[in-house]
């Protein structure tokens, strides 16, 4: 399994910009095969603050997930929606149990 984890931060006028754009981008990659969890969460303490959590089956499925259309589309509105930091950590762990 390969967790990312990592936040995105946005203007104080961007979370609310930026919903539908991050909601679009969760609900395709949770679509993608290999994709066993995928979130966003807004921080309780900073609201600019975005948490990634991402959960994937194997680096092939996270590879896959780097060349999608709606990845590359969600960042093509970075600038736009004003984000000026992006952390990511991968990490790789035991395999999901089945």
């Amino acid at each position: 399994m390969i967790l990312v984890t990592g936040t995105i931060r946005l203007p104080a006028d961007g979370v609310t910009r930026a919903l539908p754009a991050m909601a679009a981008m969760v609900a395709a990659s949770r679509a993608e095969p290999g994709c066993l969890a995928y979130a966003y969460a807004q921080d309780l303490f900073d609201p600019t603050l975005i948490h990634v959590v991402e959960r994937w089956r194997d680096r092939a499925a996270l590879a896959a997930h780097f060349a999608t259309p709606h990845l590359q589309a969600w960042r093509a509105q970075f600038a736009a929606l004003g984000i000026t930091e992006r952390k990511l950590d991968v990490v790789e762990g035991e395999p999901e149990p089945t």
